[in-house]
């Protein structure tokens, strides 16, 4: 079968980290490689919507380092997530351009889990805001998305890094994970525990997925960032630039 595009681009989950997306991007682009199709999950939806939106990655940054982290939850008293990111739906409401995925710029495709069937659905058409909420509900602290009689959630809970809906339609694929897994020495209160149960069920299958990658940027000084540490958005946007640009000089099949 011939491969529709040059270039893939699958970006990870990562919540706050996903903010190193935008400088790994911004390196990608100084470089001269642009994406012909984006696939993200979570984080990594939100970084592809306005990315695929034609949006610059520094301009990018500056939009969701506006608000304080505060702004982007919302307390709720259901009974299937603790908070509501209204702010986050606002936001994209406000910036993106494209309000169905067949108006953007580059074709998207954004990781959901279903959470009554048990398994990860790729959505690429119809409401854009819709499909990257749900996809960025961590289950239990974020309210799902009901969708279609089903309820919709995070898609890092199995798959983190969708290469599986682009894989075989580009050349060359490049995969950007921002939860590094690598041995924690540190790990003294209860959300350190529940951030690093969260950062290796999710990383589970990374190994596996990066070999499917021609290149694999996992930025591991993100470590010593929360899930909810926006407040820090530029020191990681410019740590995903850093080791962009460092793999990219490494990379054989990017030269």
């Amino acid at each position: 079968m011939a491969r529709k595009y040059e270039t893939g681009l699958a970006l990870s989950g990562g919540a706050a980290r996903g903010l190193a997306h935008l400088g790994v991007v911004k390196a990608l682009y100084e470089k001269g490689i642009k994406p012909g199709v984006i696939s993200g999950t979570s984080a990594g939806s939100i970084a592809g919507a306005f990315l695929a939106d034609g949006h610059d990655p520094e301009k990018m940054l500056d939009i969701f380092l506006q608000k304080k982290l505060y702004q982007f939850l919302g307390l709720t008293f259901g009974k299937l997530g603790l908070l509501r990111i209204s702010g986050i739906s606002e936001v994209l409401k406000k910036h993106l351009r494209a309000k169905k995925f067949e108006d953007l710029q580059i074709p998207l495709y954004v990781a959901c889990t279903n959470m009554n069937s048990g398994e990860v659905e790729y959505f690429n058409e119809g409401d854009l805001i819709e499909k990257i909420i749900a996809s960025s509900s961590i289950p239990v602290l974020f309210t799902p998305v009901t969708m279609n009689g089903s309820l919709y959630a995070d898609g890092g809970v199995l798959d983190n890094l969708p290469v599986t809906p682009i894989r075989k339609q580009c050349k060359k694929l490049i995969g950007v994970h921002v939860n590094y897994t690598g041995p924690e020495e540190e790990i003294d209160s209860m959300i350190k525990i529940a951030e690093r149960s969260f950062h290796l069920s999710t990383g589970a299958r990374i190994k596996e997925v990066a070999d499917e990658c021609d290149l694999f940027i996992e930025p591991q000084e993100l470590r010593k960032y929360g899930l909810l540490d926006v407040g820090m958005g530029r020191k990681m946007f410019e740590i995903g630039y850093r080791d962009a640009i460092n793999k990219l000089e490494g990379n054989k099949i990017f030269k």
